[in-house]
């Protein structure tokens, strides 16, 4: 649990990520009964037992186990995207935003951006920008789509619109990827079935340590010929595991124990966007998932000096934008957390600016 005592405080809320959350006693259970072996030469059954179920949620042929999103999300997308080929995803996409230039150090890979006033993907937009390569121009190869959408507060793409990107996809020979971190939180948001989701892409990349409270680890999914060039892949960019099963033994635990529950954090979410409604920082309608986004224009309040001042009372959350704050409730987040995190925030924000610029440092690097 993420109660503790710090700095004296005697509860801190930490909705920085899902990513902070601790195994449980279950998982650390299962985790030291799991039966293993080298999975470099695909012998370890808990490994090869999650790949397959993983790709079989999703509607796929075959999965492989990855330290981490973004390996899944490069290797993928390596697979489908020839060097010097492009791809395209939107602006503030982890894919682009926060992989450490992967795409192009690792794959030769460019890419171009659309950006959308609601954050949702707009398929006309992205029929615009598709180039069907030449002497010059540069070919689109895939397009990549961020599944809940981190940066604009966990928002998922309506399906309708899957389906149009799918049909244009189709139409002009374009592979699609998706980064399929929050997809969890997506399936339960809406009650799609995770195979319709998956049916619509090439390739996705799963996490097992955003929401559903694995300490590591993603799966990647698609085809037995991309996946087998995903794990050529993995192997050059160093990860290839051994006795793995150790970890993979985590990531069922979770999705048998976890996936279900996630309902608990959107109604969180959704229950702290209320609460600050009248703050008028939040919309409500904007949650869709387990994450809400503070619009600090017009409190007199940075995002760096918010996120300080919560601190100080025990409420963790991370600055996204010089004015923008984005709090996410997870496994570890209980009914107490969030008490505590609405009375700490309702009250900073009340305070009106006399106390709000006090910090101009730059803000912080947000957890994906």
């Amino acid at each position: 649990m993420s109660t503790t005592r710090q700095a004296g405080i005697d509860i801190v809320a930490d909705l920085r990520s899902d990513t902070v959350t601790k195994p449980t006693r279950g998982m650390r259970t299962a985790m030291a009964r799991a039966d293993v072996g080298d999975d470099v030469y695909r012998e370890d059954p808990t490994v090869r037992d999650l790949e397959e179920r993983v790709a079989g949620m999703l509607g796929h042929e075959a999965g492989l186990f990855l330290p981490s999103g973004t390996m899944g999300n490069q290797v993928a997308v390596q697979a489908l995207v020839p060097r010097g080929g492009e791809v395209l995803c939107a602006a503030d996409a982890h894919f682009v935003t926060y992989e450490a230039g992967a795409a192009a150090a690792h794959g030769g890979i460019s890419t171009r951006t659309w950006t959308t006033d609601d954050g949702l993907i707009d398929v006309d937009t992205v029929a615009g920008m598709i180039h069907p390569g030449g002497s010059f121009a540069n070919r689109t190869f895939a397009v990549v789509v961020e599944q809940t959408a981190n940066l604009p507060g966990g928002l998922v793409h309506p399906l309708q619109r899957l389906i149009a990107l799918r049909e244009l996809a189709d139409s002009t020979g374009v592979a699609l990827h998706c980064d399929g971190a929050r997809l969890w939180h997506a399936h339960i948001a809406t009650g799609m079935p995770l195979h319709v989701y998956g049916g619509l892409f090439d390739t996705l990349s799963v996490c097992l340590s955003k929401g559903l409270g694995a300490p590591v680890g993603s799966v990647m999914v698609g085809s037995t010929r991309l996946v087998d060039e995903a794990r050529r892949l993995r192997q050059r960019a160093g990860g290839a595991m051994r006795q793995a099963g150790v970890i993979a033994a985590a990531g069922l635990h979770a999705l048998k124990h976890h996936l279900g529950r996630l309902g608990e954090d959107h109604r969180r979410a959704h229950d702290l966007a209320a609460a600050l409604a009248s703050t008028g920082v939040v919309q409500p309608d904007r949650v869709h998932s387990n994450m809400v986004v503070l619009d600090l224009e017009g409190t007199g309040w940075t995002a760096a000096g918010l996120v300080a001042a919560a601190a100080e009372q025990g409420v963790l959350s991370v600055a996204i934008a010089p004015r923008r704050v984005r709090l996410v409730t997870h496994l570890d987040v209980t009914e107490q957390h969030l008490r505590h995190a609405i009375h700490v925030l309702t009250g900073l924000l009340g305070r009106g600016t006399t106390e709000a610029d006090r910090s101009q440092r730059r803000p912080s690097q947000p957890m994906p």
